[in-house]
C-alpha cells in the first residue's frame, strides 16, 4: 500500500473508532487545574544556573533549520516570502532621508508548523479535550487560541541532552519506520553515559534530516524514524521539559503496530503537558561529542499561536 499523510490519519481514525484509543477520563495538570503552561513551571532559577555551568568551551550550535519556500512539511503547510521595495518603484529614492534612501522590506505568508519548530499544548489533543482538561469549543477560536497559546510560554531554559539513537542501532541513520521506545532509550542513555531527569530537554538524533531532507525531500516528510507511544509514556514518567528529534513529527511514520498515528503526541502534549521540538539540528552535537548542554529558546511571541518556527541554541 502506498504510504500517504491521509492512509495514516485514516488509518489512526479507524483505531481510535474501533476503541484501541478510547479516551479516558480527563485528569488536571500536577500543576493545578487553573494551569497553561505545563513542563514550562520546571524552569526555575537554580535550574537555569545548573544549565550554565554545563557551558565549558563557549561553543554554540543553532538547532533550527534554515527553510524556504520548497521546505516540503505536513500537508497542507507551506511558506512564501516576497521581498519588497515599497515606494522605489522605477528607482525612486525615499524623501525625509536626508540621503537618497532605498531599504527592503518583507512579506511572508507562513504556516507556523514548518521546519524547525515547538508544538504547544494546544496542538493535539484527544475526543476534543486539549491539556488541563481544555475543551476545544473554549479554546479553539479561528483567531487564535484563547488558552494554551505558544506566547504565553515562558524561554524554556534547561539542560539539553541529545542521545544518538542511529549510533545505539549501529547505523549512520534510522529509516522510517524504525522506531525505540522505553528499552531502547534507557540502553542509550547508559551506553553514552547521560542521565535523564527532570527538567531535562532531552532530543533524539536518528540521522533521517541530514540524510534525506536534501536528498529526497519527498521521501522526507512521507515518513520517519522516532520514538514510540512507550518512549513517549517514558519520558512523560521522567518529568521532562520538551522532547524533541531530528524529525519532522518526532514520532515513527508508519507508526509501531498498535500505536496511534501521533498518538505519543498526545501523550507527551495532552497527558503530561510536556513540549515538542521538530526538524532540530541534531548532527552538530553528535558530531562534535555533546552529550549534554544548555539550551535556550526564546520563541516568537504571536498571540494565541498553536505552533512556532524556532532557532533554539545549544551552549557548550
Amino acid at each position: 500500500m502506498k504510504l500517504t499523510i491521509k492512509s495514516l490519519l485514516v488509518a489512526g481514525a479507524a483505531m481510535m473508532a474501533s476503541g484501541a484509543m478510547a479516551a479516558t477520563e480527563c485528569a488536571h495538570s500536577q500543576w493545578g487545574s487553573d494551569d497553561t503552561i505545563g513542563s514550562a513551571n520546571l524552569i526555575t532559577p537554580e535550574n537555569t544556573l545548573m544549565a550554565a555551568k554545563l557551558v565549558k568551551q563557549g561553543k554554540s550550535v543553532p538547532l533550527g533549520i534554515v527553510i524556504d519556500s520548497t521546505t516540503p512539511a505536513f500537508a497542507p503547510r507551506s511558506l512564501s516570502l516576497q521581498v519588497v521595495q515599497p515606494n522605489q518603484q522605477g528607482g525612486q529614492k525615499l524623501d525625509g532621508f536626508g540621503y537618497p534612501g532605498n531599504y527592503n522590506d518583507d512579506l511572508l505568508q507562513t504556516w507556523v508548523g514548518i521546519g524547525s519548530q515547538i508544538d504547544g499544548l494546544g496542538h493535539l489533543g484527544e475526543a476534543g479535550m486539549y491539556y488541563n482538561c481544555l475543551d476545544e469549543k473554549e479554546i479553539s477560536a479561528i483567531t487564535g487560541l484563547t488558552k494554551l497559546g505558544v506566547h504565553d510560554v515562558p524561554p524554556l531554559v534547561g539542560r539539553g541532552v541529545v542521545l544518538d539513537m542511529a549510533k545505539h542501532a549501529g547505523k549512520e541513520m534510522l529509516g522510517a519506520g524504525e522506531n525505540f521506545g522505553e528499552e531502547e532509550i534507557k540502553a542509550a542513555a547508559q551506553a553514552q553515559g547521560v542521565t535523564l531527569g527532570k527538567g531535562d530537554i532531552v532530543l533524539f538524533h536518528t540521522g533521517w534530516t541530514e540524510g534525506m531532507l536534501e536528498k529526497d525531500p519527498k521521501a522526507w516528510v512521507s515518513g520517519e524514524p522516532g520514538i514510540n507511544v512507550s518512549g513517549s509514556r517514558y519520558m512523560a514518567s521522567l518529568n521532562v521539559m520538551a522532547v524533541g528529534a531530528d524529525t519532522w513529527g518526532i514520532e515513527p511514520v508508519p507508526p509501531r503496530e498498535g500505536d496511534g498515528v501521533f498518538y505519543g503526541h498526545v501523550v507527551l502534549l495532552q497527558e503530561a503537558g510536556i513540549y515538542i521540538l521538530e526538524t532540530m539540528n541534531t548532527g552538530p552535537l553528535v558530531r562534535d561529542g555533546v552529550k549534554e548542554f544548555m539550551f535556550v529558546l526564546g520563541q516568537a511571541r504571536i498571540r494565541g499561536t498553536v505552533q512556532m518556527i524556532i532557532n533554539p541554541v545549544a551552549l557548550y
